[in-house]
């Protein structure tokens, strides 16, 4: 794993079968969707690539196999039935003013758009939500600011009225916060653009796509 304190870790089950998605110096990707129980019960249904070398040696099937992903494959390791199948921790800039607002009942959320730095100079944009008291801390926040938080990886269903009036199901991914605090001197960000029953556990680093996708 790399030395940035920056992984997301997802346990859960496969929901279809992986389909070829690209391929990168001759390795080829494989795309498929995870489903991560949360502790109320409801699940989360994560998009995920996996790399072929992993699949040679661990076969994917639907409902057969648990992945713990951080992010980019790296190796498999032992399942831990004991840990919390989803945990994100990721320290960035701030590349947006957040926006705060409150529901119709009075609860404070505030959206951020966190520029997660990576080899090569490239950095990731992630999506983050914060709740109550965290809304109104990350409310303050500058572009630059740099923070750390803990949270999970989430997906959440939602409607888009096109134009000509048709409203259409759309699924957006990001990462719900549990704990933000301000971190050390903050970076220079790149300008934002929006662009049953064998378990098996893959260990990987973090490097979502934009938007948040997880890509092991």
């Amino acid at each position: 794993m790399e030395e940035n304190g920056n992984f997301l870790h997802l346990s859960g089950v496969l929901t279809d079968n992986p389909v070829y998605g690209h391929e990168v110096f001759g390795e080829k990707f494989y795309y498929a969707t995870l489903s991560v129980p949360r502790l109320s019960g409801a699940e989360d249904l994560l998009p995920i690539t996996v790399s072929e070398r992993l699949m040679d040696d661990t076969p994917l099937t639907i409902g057969a196999g648990r992945l713990l992903i951080t992010g980019f494959a790296q190796h498999l390791v032992d399942p831990d039935s004991d840990e919390n199948p989803n945990q994100v921790q990721l320290t960035g800039a701030l590349c947006k003013l957040p926006s705060y607002r409150t529901t119709p009942f009075g609860r404070e959320i505030a959206d951020l758009m966190l520029a997660v730095n990576r080899a090569y100079g490239k950095s990731d944009y992630i999506p983050c939500i914060t709740w109550g008291r965290t809304a109104r801390f990350a409310s303050h926040l500058k572009v630059g600011d740099k923070v750390t938080l803990l949270g999970r990886f989430q997906s959440r269903a939602y409607q888009k009225q096109l134009p000509d009036g048709t409203v259409i199901g759309k699924t957006a991914y990001e990462v719900s916060v549990g704990r933000l605090t301000m971190a050390d001197a903050a970076p220079q960000p790149a300008p934002f653009v929006i662009h049953p029953e064998e378990t098996h556990t893959v260990e990987t680093l973090v490097q979502p796509s934009t938007p948040v996708q997880v890509n092991p």
